[in-house]
């Protein structure tokens, strides 16, 4: 560790619990009372840590397991509550089965044939490649979808590469186009449903803590499904005629046929995993009418345990051995439980120290604010912020606190500001570092930083716009109000 290094790691180090005692000498009792000033500057520890990493992402999450109840602002065995929140295991259960669908190349048999069935010309391809991108990425983590599309549109371009029907510039504005499509079409897919991006689970798990109101995952699809369409539909044009210009000359792609033939038809292993991919996905969609049917308390995150034992449970044909087997989980993001759990945790101290209640209160001596500037600016702000650190930490540290903001305004639904929130820390399309897929895209080589955020900045204003106006205008006739 050069000595440079050395400082700001210590010096980021040394900010975090720095920052939680100075809030505490600053803000007298007067102000704040000791339990959720503890709670506010142990929120503010963890943001600092979560934006520089000094430590691993993971272990900040750990702090509120220690600080709450060394501060007596709740016991351990409410303050460990939060890293067993039921829909971490719903999340978990998605992984799992996305794991199953990579293992046995189920994902790039459906990419390849949207694909393949949609591309004859350079816009129907960028068009199939958003549909194949979107829709897996609504099942299976967007890195993943990226990591796997990626080496697609990558032999896509080379062999227009090796024609002479477009001229240097129609293939480079050919080649930004796809590899972005790509990248944002991955992000924007996770929007439609609860497993398809972080953010979304997080905010679907802390809105019982704060509301007396659940969301199932039917209800978060048909609220998130048409946002998802509006986004993508913008970005197809958008990317297509605005900003590269791809032309609508025909292309026959022979590539992508000879993939699907070399696959050979689908496996037993491929059939059974699709069998439960749509077992579980109906079941969702059902789960409303399954449980009085069947008189048993169905929930998404059953729904998601039972899949994911399934798959260790029914056979492969090829190999003695079934569809999954425990060394296959080496590839679950455990430390992004680990977050969770922290952000959950953080958020059960806000209801705990009535944190919200002071935010609250605090917002309302600044005047009257209403609810749609204050659900633009939160919008805006959480985007940006996006840009520079994880959308994971962000949502994290931002929904506790917009759910004491929820109160100060007498006007609009009161889960619009979490949502909200929730959906614009998935579209930052700016920066390589914003997301994975943008990271893996620019590891191409093929795009410069400046392209992707030239790209990326209308693409964040235009999220912000739609999300503002979705969640405003459309969002209460389509989800529950805690007041019925």
């Amino acid at each position: 560790m050069t000595g440079e290094r050395s400082w700001r790691h210590w010096g980021t180090l040394l900010a975090g619990p720095l920052l939680f005692v100075l809030l505490h000498l600053v803000m007298p009792d007067t102000l704040i009372d000791p339990a959720p000033r503890t709670v506010l500057a142990l929120t503010a520890w963890m943001a600092v840590w979560w934006i520089s990493e000094p430590v691993p992402i993971p272990v900040t999450s750990f702090l509120p397991m220690v600080v709450l109840p060394l501060s007596g602002v709740m016991p351990l065995d409410d303050a460990v509550v939060g890293y067993s929140n039921p829909v971490i295991y719903m999340y978990m259960g998605g992984f799992i089965l996305a794991i199953a669908i990579e293992r046995w190349n189920l994902h790039r048999r459906i990419a390849l044939n949207i694909v393949n069935r949609i591309g004859n010309s350079l816009r129907s391809i960028v068009l199939g490649v958003m549909i194949a991108s979107s829709f897996l990425s609504m099942w299976i983590s967007n890195a993943a979808t990226a990591l796997m599309m990626l080496p697609i549109a990558l032999a896509l371009l080379a062999e227009l590469d090796e024609r002479d029907q477009f001229d240097r510039g129609q293939r480079d504005a050919f080649a930004i186009t796809l590899l972005l499509t790509v990248a944002y079409s991955a992000s924007i897919g996770g929007l439609a449903t609860i497993i398809g991006s972080v953010p979304n689970a997080i905010v679907v798990a802390m809105i019982p803590q704060f509301f007396d109101v659940e969301i199932s995952f039917l209800q978060w699809m048909i609220f998130a499904l048409p946002l998802t369409l509006i986004l993508l539909t913008v970005l197809y044009f958008y990317l297509t005629r605005f900003y590269a210009k791809v032309p609508s000359a025909p292309l026959r792609v022979d590539f992508i046929a000879k993939e699907l033939k070399a696959m050979g038809p689908m496996s037993r292993e491929e059939r059974r995993v699709l069998v439960v991919f749509v077992c579980t996905a109906l079941a969702w969609a059902l789960r409303g009418w399954l449980a009085p049917f069947f008189d048993l308390p169905i929930n998404d995150t059953i729904i998601a345990v039972v899949a994911a034992i399934s798959l260790f449970v029914i056979p492969a044909h090829s190999e003695n051995r079934s569809l999954l087997v425990w060394e296959d989980m080496v590839k679950l993001p455990w430390g992004l439980f680990i977050l969770w759990g922290g952000g959950m945790a953080l958020a059960a101290a806000f209801s705990a120290s009535d944190l919200t209640g002071w935010i609250s209160e605090q917002l309302q001596l600044m005047g009257d604010i209403h609810y749609f500037w204050l659900l633009l600016f939160m919008v805006t702000l959480m985007l940006f912020l996006t840009e520079i650190m994880s959308n994971t930490a962000t949502a994290n540290m931002a929904l506790p606190i917009t759910a004491g903001m929820a109160a100060t305004v007498a006007t609009g639904h009161p889960l619009g500001l979490m949502i909200g929130v929730a959906l614009a820390t998935t579209c930052a399309f700016m920066m390589p570092i914003s997301t994975p897929p943008n990271a893996a895209v620019f590891s191409s080589g093929r795009i410069s930083i400046r392209q992707m955020a030239t790209a990326g900045l209308l693409m964040n204003l235009v999220s912000v716009v739609v999300i503002t106006a979705f969640v405003y205008f459309v969002m209460p006739m389509l989800l529950p109000h805690p007041n019925g």
